[in-house]
Parts: structure tokens; C-alpha cells; sequence
């Protein structure tokens, strides 16, 4: 089923102003999003914010699915974001920019009276986590981050029946993605696969960035939202990409609540496989294809499998403007778990790099990728079994060698 960008209750006398930043890559999917939304007459495109201007490129042209232009012609243009606010401030800025920039263009934003939809990872370090909420709470404006399964129904279903007992006492938590990225994956921008630039945290990696929904989800799931939830964090990181950051790692978090939630993840798969939350219980266990919102559940009473919709999480927090009651399904507040796992990430030693003899290159120039040997049955086993990759028997985890003196 679809993302659903119907109003709850009825509609706003006044239609709110959107204006997206960062609308290349992407992007461009929050564009559809408002454009979504504007057909519905719930929202406006008033303003694009990107350094290349938008105006008469290939972005107001029809968009290839047939939905007409992206940016319409009433849109305004600019370069960067203290240029729109000092103009005309929107009702809501969407932001889709590179991860070290989230906090000084959420934190303008929201001073100038803007509520704001901040793409994933939240911010770049635990002490710009703080720092957000305080303007969040300073302002009184509303803060949605983009993880974009806290809207999903059957994330919502995981939940409840993890709530229930039918699964029985849970024993793990699991995450498992095997996803694939070519060389232009990293080429793509100059904070690609950094974890820092010109001495500014930048922590791209896979726990942080393009596998980042597993993890939270996986957090969210096992009752962990808040970085008190999270006392311990494990992380065994690796890279088989000639990068700074890890695309190659397992992650044991250790729940306030007592529950383990282990990751393994990948983007040196032979082939993108749809990431899944498994949750292991004494009475059953379920899986969470996350991608798809869809939910297999096997327990004493059988085999089920539940698919559902997803909430659109711009919609919701239109909706949540309307209401000072309502509850955004992911407000920074419920991103602090997370937060604790991607401060573990920033201030882990550097990634290690798998040895040669176990990555194998598939492709040619931009597009060669790097597949690591069984990486998918080490990542499931991590998953499975709550323990990292040197627990679980992973060949490119063993200790490395220790020179003589």
C-alpha cells in the first residue's frame, strides 16, 4: 500500500506554505511528496532552496511519473536558506541536506517561526541532538525528523504485538540489511562517506545514513526512543570501500529495559536485499520488511502475514500544526536512541578496512561495487544470535595482528 497524504479531521482555513531545501537527489522526493499534498490542497510549493538554480531546469519540467511539474512556476528561488527567511519565511521548511548541515539550517529555521521536516540522521553528533531540542523547546515550533518507518502501519503492528505477548518474552531484536552502493555512491558529494570534513562531524556511514531506518526502527521496536533508553552500544566497523566511514558493521545495543538489539549491515552485498527487524520471542517470532510495511508473524496460532499503509510524515506534521495536542510519529525527541548509537559511531576508532582476499569488485568504473564474501549470512547471524561479527565468527572481524617488538 501507498503513503497516505490524507488530512485526520478536517482541512486548515489557510493552506500552508512549504518551501523544500536541498531539492536535487534526494529531494526531488519531497517535491513529489508537496506536489502530492497540493493536489490535495493541503499544502503549497512556495519556495525551492538549493546553491544551482531551479528555474528553467529540467525540475519544472513534467516529472518522469507523469505527475506534472515538480516546481511550479509561482515558485520562488533561492540559494540559500537565510535568503528565503529573510524574505518570506515559510509555514514549513523541509530540509534534505548533507548531515553536518541539519543543525544551523534546522535551528534558523525554527527561530524564524518555521515548523520543519529534517531528513535522516537527525544531526551529526549527540551534543547537536541537545542543542536541537533546546531551540525546539526554546521556540515552541515542531520538529519531525525523516525516518520515514515511524510511519509505517506495520511497524505500528510490530509494536503492538510485541506489546501483546503474543511472541512471548522477547529474546532479540534484530536488524538485518544487505544493500549494494557502486563507486558514484561516494563520489556523489564531497561528505560522502566521511566522517568528518575540514574538522566538522560529518558521520556518514550505514548504521548512520542509508541503513539508519533498520537501526531505529530495531530501537523504536525493542522500546528504546530516548538516549536513556540505550546503556550500552557495541560496534565492530568496516569498510571494503576505499572510504573513511563504514559500510560494513554490526551494532549490540543494550536497552535500558534489558532487551539486546543487534544489527548487521551492509552496502557490500552481490545483491539489494529488502531490510528487515526480526524480533525473536519464546512464543514466536516476526519479521518487518520495512521497505514494503509488511509483517510476518509465526506463532502457535500460525503463519500470518499483514501488510499495511504508511502515514507520510510531512502530512502528519501539516495535520499536528492544526492540533497542539497531537503527537508527531517522529518528533526529535523520539530520535534519541538513535543519536546515542550514531555518538557511539562518531567517536568509535576508525573503520577497518576487510581484508582483500575476501571482497571481490563486480562492475566496471562508477559502477563497480564491492561484494564482501558471505556478508549476508554474517549479517544475518549477528542479527539472529544478538552478538557482533567477531562473536558470530565473521573471517575479516579477527583481531588484528599485533606487530613484535
Amino acid at each position: 500500500m501507498g503513503v497516505s497524504t490524507e488530512p485526520v479531521g478536517p482541512g486548515p482555513a489557510d493552506v500552508p506554505d512549504v518551501a523544500v531545501v536541498g531539492v536535487h537527489g534526494h529531494g526531488a522526493s519531497h517535491l513529489r511528496t508537496v506536489r502530492a499534498l497540493a493536489a490535495a490542497g493541503r499544502a503549497r510549493l512556495s519556495a525551492v532552496v538549493d546553491p544551482r538554480p531551479v528555474a528553467g531546469t529540467a525540475l519544472t519540467a513534467p516529472d518522469a511519473d507523469g505527475g506534472g511539474p515538480l516546481v511550479p512556476a509561482d515558485a520562488r528561488w533561492y540559494p540559500d536558506l537565510d535568503a528565503l527567511l529573510a524574505d518570506a519565511p515559510p509555514d514549513v521548511v523541509v530540509l534534505s541536506t548533507p548531515i553536518h548541515t541539519h543543525l544551523p539550517l534546522a535551528s534558523a529555521a525554527l527561530r524564524a517561526g518555521c515548523d520543519v521536516l529534517l531528513e535522516k540522521p537527525t544531526v551529526a553528533t549527540l551534543a547537536e541532538h541537545v542543542e536541537l531540542l533546546e531551540v525546539v523547546r526554546a521556540t515552541g515550533r515542531r520538529c519531525q525528523v525523516g525516518f520515514q518507518t515511524f510511519g509505517s502501519g506495520a511497524a505500528d503492528e510490530l509494536a503492538r504485538l510485541v506489546a501483546s505477548g503474543e511472541l512471548g518474552d522477547v529474546t532479540t531484536v534484530g536488524a538485518v540489511g544487505t544493500w549494494v552502493r557502486p563507486r558514484s555512491y561516494y563520489a556523489r558529494a564531497a561528505w560522502a562517506g566521511r566522517r568528518s570534513l575540514d574538522g566538522v562531524p560529518v558521520v556518514d556511514g550505514v548504521v548512520t545514513n542509508p541503513l539508519a531506518h533498520a537501526v531505529a526502527t530495531a530501537l523504536k521496536v525493542a522500546g528504546a526512543t530516548r538516549v536513556e533508553d540505550v546503556t550500552a552500544v557495541d560496534l565492530e566497523l568496516f569498510h571494503a570501500h576505499p572510504i573513511e566511514a563504514d559500510d560494513t558493521s554490526s551494532v549490540v545495543v543494550t536497552t535500558a529495559g534489558g532487551r539486546t538489539v543487534a544489527a548487521g549491515l551492509t552496502l557490500c552485498a552481490a545483491e539489494r536485499r529488502p531490510a528487515t527487524v526480526v524480533v525473536r520471542g519464546t512464543a514466536g517470532e516476526a519479521t518487518l520488511r520495512y521497505e514494503r510495511d509488511e509483517l510476518d508473524v509465526r506463532t502457535a496460532r500460525g503463519t500470518r502475514t499483514i501488510r499495511t499503509g504508511r502515514r507520510d510524515l510531512l502530512a502528519d506534521l501539516l495535520d499536528a500544526r492544526r492540533d497542539p495536542a497531537a503527537r508527531l510519529r517522529c518528533d526529535v525527541t523520539a530520535t534519541g536512541a538513535f543519536m546515542a548509537v550514531l555518538e557511539a559511531v562518531r567517536t568509535a576508532p576508525d573503520p577497518r578496512p576487510v581484508p582483500e582476499e575476501l571482497v571481490t569488485w563486480v562492475g566496471a568504473g562508477q559502477d563497480a561495487h564491492p561484494v564482501v564474501a558471505d556478508v549476508e549470512a554474517w549479517c544475518a547471524a549477528v542479527a539472529e544470535r544478538g552478538a557482533g561479527f567477531g562473536a558470530v565468527g565473521a573471517p575479516w572481524a579477527a583481531p588484528a595482528a599485533v606487530p613484535a617488538t
